[in-house]
């Protein structure tokens, strides 16, 4: 249900971008990012449907804002391409680092999806660095906008290494694995990334926590509003 809440939500994310890229190319890019995210949302929430009882629908479409496992990063608005940019670099590395770990997980289905998926990743991670590249060693204003975009959603980070009683249930099963040994090879990368793109890493600060609990910021809650509307106004409704 997390894998794939926080694939569902960053896809509702982009694909708000629909039309209002920057450019065409980047226009497609962005939907095409979204699309694989929507798809790995699916292998994920229709795998939890199985062990639950419900389809992947109903666990899209039929739950409340507190029902949602995401972190909180994912659910951030898109603000400027800098921003959309920053959150989806962030994410990416971690996705990356999450998914090859995954992939050798003892539960066959998590295996396999993550394998799957790690491919599609492997491609928006090298994406979203070039964009940090470009935009933090580009011109003044690209520059300052990708620093504030850093600074503002750094606080969101740390929660993707958060190792919480099922977190750690999962990975003393051999199923899941230690987020939190994640954080360094992140850091690493990130100040990496950020070193060439003439970048600073964010000072440490008090991280924001609570959506893999299912306690979201409003911002969830207008995301649902839309993407949960057909379901919610025509229950059982189908194309």
């Amino acid at each position: 249900m997390r894998l794939g809440d926080n694939a569902l939500i960053l896809s509702q994310r982009l694909g708000e971008w629909c039309g209002h890229g920057p450019v065409l190319e980047e226009d497609i890019a962005l939907t095409n990012v979204a699309l694989d995210l929507l798809g790995q949302a699916r292998l994920w929430l229709g795998y939890a449907g199985e062990l639950t009882g419900r389809d992947e629908d109903q666990i899209a479409f039929l739950r409340d804002a507190g029902e949602f496992r995401n972190v909180l990063l994912v659910e951030q608005p898109n603000g400027d391409f800098a921003h959309t940019m920053a959150r989806q670099f962030f994410f990416d590395l971690w996705h990356r680092l999450l998914l090859e770990k995954l992939s050798a997980s003892k539960d066959e289905r998590i295996g396999g999806i993550a394998a799957k998926a790690l491919k599609e990743v492997a491609y928006h991670r090298r994406r979203s660095t070039d964009w940090i590249l470009r935009l933090g060693d580009g011109t003044e204003e690209s520059h300052a906008r990708m620093q504030q975009a850093a600074d503002d959603l750094w606080m969101y980070t740390g929660e993707l290494f958060e190792m919480d009683a099922l977190d750690k249930e999962m990975q003393q099963a051999g199923i899941g694995c230690d987020l939190a040994a994640l954080r360094e090879p992140w850091l690493n990368e990130v100040s990496r990334v950020f070193r060439e793109g003439t970048l600073e890493v964010p000072k440490q600060s008090w991280m924001q926590r609570g959506g893999k609990r299912g306690i979201h910021s409003e911002n969830l809650g207008h995301i649902l509003a839309e993407m949960q509307f057909l379901q919610r106004a025509y229950p059982g409704a189908k194309w």
